[in-house]
Formats: C-alpha cells, structure tokens, sequence
C-alpha cells in the first residue's frame, strides 16, 4: 500500500471517529443534540453515531495492524 493511500484510508477513519464521538457527545449530554426529534430520532441517531464509530476504531485497528505493524506501506 502506498504511504499517500495509507494516510487517506487512516484520515477518513479519524475524521468519522471524530464525528461519531461528537455526535454521542452532543445526544447524551447537550440540549442541542436532542432539538425537535422524536425520541425515534433520538435512538436512531445514536444508534447511527455508535455504528460509525464501531466501524472507524475497527478501520484503524486494521490499518495499525495488516500495513504498519507489517511494515507494508511503501514510499
């Protein structure tokens, strides 16, 4: 894997993590987070929140663990 798409896979993840912790940040402890939603809204926001965070830790578990702890990304 080339150092450019390493660092383009790893940005992404953190980005997503970044807006993941935000958003459970913002439902579970500020008035903001909640608004005018039904509580449908509510669940299913955090339910979204929690799944892209699920899914960034998991995509850079893999990056740290199949290219840098292998020493596989080139350039």
């Amino acid at each position: 894997m080339t150092k450019e798409l390493y660092n383009m896979l790893k940005t992404s993840a953190e980005a997503d993590k970044a807006k993941a912790l935000l958003s459970l940040d913002l439902l579970g402890s500020k008035p903001v987070g909640i608004g005018d939603h039904t509580t449908g809204d509510f669940y299913k926001n955090a339910e979204e929140a929690l799944k892209l965070l699920s899914s960034a830790t998991e995509r850079l578990e893999i990056l740290e663990k199949y290219y840098v702890q292998k020493g596989v990304i080139n350039g």
